[in-house]
Parts: structure tokens; sequence; C-alpha cells
């Protein structure tokens, strides 16, 4: 009995298996031109997702940096530092972390319920390269799959946009809950990363300067 089959077989499967979070990613990408909040909301882990971006920003607001931008000198105690990023990057968090936010920096790569220093000619200059979410045709998500990262069974990591640099893109992690595929975590982008963490930085220094914006009403 010949089995050649089989591994063929397996391999297929593996392939078609890899395949079933794009679709996911193609209707993520479809609600967010559309600005679909309620398809948002049923495919985002918030609760992980609002977790992820308070280690990042409060990981970057207790690094030291010297480029344009970082107007505040940071205290040499690093452990007292990470603790008071990290509570005042959690407001932040929750105005940037909603659904219609989610939407907003998946579109053009800008949170505009923050005020970062990235609004009209400004986002204009940052990059020739697209820094949303576009896919408009089917046989666009062939470079999102040519740059994903398989991690297991259950977790995929895709650069947004694939054709940008490290720093200029997200990575966004998507992992199977059930039967379908849910957003879990987007990497910021370093330079966005760094912004918000000065923001952070200044509202620890100046809380009456620079107060956190308020999270939007449901």
């Amino acid at each position: 009995m010949r089995l050649w089959w089989i591994p063929i077989s397996l391999i297929l499967s593996w392939f078609v298996y890899t395949l079933t979070p794009f679709w996911m990613l193609y209707d993520l990408a479809s609600a967010v031109q559309a600005r679909d909040v309620g398809y948002v909301e049923r495919h985002v882990n918030f609760r992980i997702l609002r977790q992820s971006m308070i280690r990042q920003i409060s990981a970057a607001a207790s690094q030291p940096r010297g480029e344009a931008g970082a107007e505040v000198a940071l205290s040499r105690d690093r452990q007292r530092l990470i603790e008071a990023a990290a509570a005042l990057a959690e407001p932040l968090t929750e105005s940037l972390v909603t659904a219609q936010s989610v939407i907003d920096l998946l579109d053009d790569g800008i949170p505009q319920s923050l005020d970062i220093g990235l609004r009209g000619g400004d986002a204009e200059h940052r990059s020739d390269v697209p820094a949303g979410l576009r896919i408009d045709t089917i046989s666009r998500l062939i470079p999102y799959y040519l740059s994903s990262e398989m991690r297991g069974f259950r977790t995929l990591v895709i650069a947004v946009p694939p054709e940008a640099s490290r720093s200029q893109r997200f990575r966004l992690r998507l992992r199977l809950r059930g039967w379908s595929w849910r957003l879990v975590e987007i990497e910021l982008p370093s330079d966005l990363r760094n912004r918000i963490a000065s923001k952070v930085a200044r509202v620890r220094n100046h809380p009456d300067q620079d107060a956190v914006p308020p999270p939007p009403p449901p």
C-alpha cells in the first residue's frame, strides 16, 4: 500500500491552516476602512491588548533617550521610574485602546486620541510608505503572508505594512481562540512608542501642563 499521500496531505493541510488567519486579516482591514466598530469589538482582545500597550510604553519611558522629542531627563532609579511610567501609561492606554482608536491606529498609523505631534504635515512626512493596514485585493495578502511568522499552532505575527522598514511598521499578533482568530497585540513602531513615552514623561513631571486625555465615551 502506498502511503506517500499521507505526508503530502499533512503538508497541504498545514498550508491551508496557515491561510486561515489571513481571512481574518482581510476582514479586519475591510472593517478598518469601513470604520466597522462592531467587527473590531468582536475580533480584538482588549484586555490583553491594553496590557501589551502599557508594557511597551512604560518600557520605552524608562529608557534614557537622546533623540529630538525626549524633553524630560529621566530618573536614575530605574525601578521606580518603570512603576511611575506604568502608572501613567495606564490612563493613556485606556484612551488609546478602544475599538474606535484601534481603527484610527490601523487606518493611518496615528492615534488621533493622543496629542503626540503626529498631525498634519508631520504625519505626511514620516515616510513614503503607507503606515496603515490596507488590503484592497486578495493578491495584496501575499506580501503579508510572506512577512508573517507562525509561532506554534495558535499564534501568528504579521508585519504591517510589510514593505516598511522594521522601525516604521507595526507588528500585529493574532491568536486562535475556539474557531476564530483575534487580534491580541499591536507592537508599536519605535518612533511612535517613543513619542507616547515622551508624553508619559511630560505628564509625570508637569501633570498640570499636559494632562492625560479622558477616555472617549462608550
